[in-house]
């Protein structure tokens, strides 16, 4: 194990224990999506207007959706979000040991 692999251990071990790690990661995760779909939008000229009459939604839950600091999202909005940029949403289980 390098350095860096041994601080970030720490750093989750941290967290754990702190009660903060499954939120940090549901924040890590959203940050990845939110990222995503900004590029996609570049990648394909769209407007937040336009994707989000594609979504069928608002112009706001779009926003709430783009924002990395914001982990609230619910499957249905990121299935739509998928599906509106030519993508599909895969969500995986992932049991250790499993």
């Amino acid at each position: 194990m390098n350095n860096t692999e041994s601080s970030g251990s720490r750093f989750d071990d941290f967290l754990e224990e702190e009660g903060l790690l499954e939120d940090a990661q549901a924040v890590a995760i959203k940050r990845v999506i939110a990222f995503q779909l900004s590029q996609l939008m570049v990648q394909q000229s769209l407007s937040k207007m336009e994707l989000a009459r594609r979504m069928k939604t608002s112009r706001a839950a779009l926003d709430r959706l783009l924002d990395p600091q914001n982990p609230s999202v619910t499957l249905h909005t990121l299935q739509s979000a998928a599906k509106a940029v030519g993508g599909q949403l895969k969500i995986s289980l992932e049991v250790p040991g499993g």
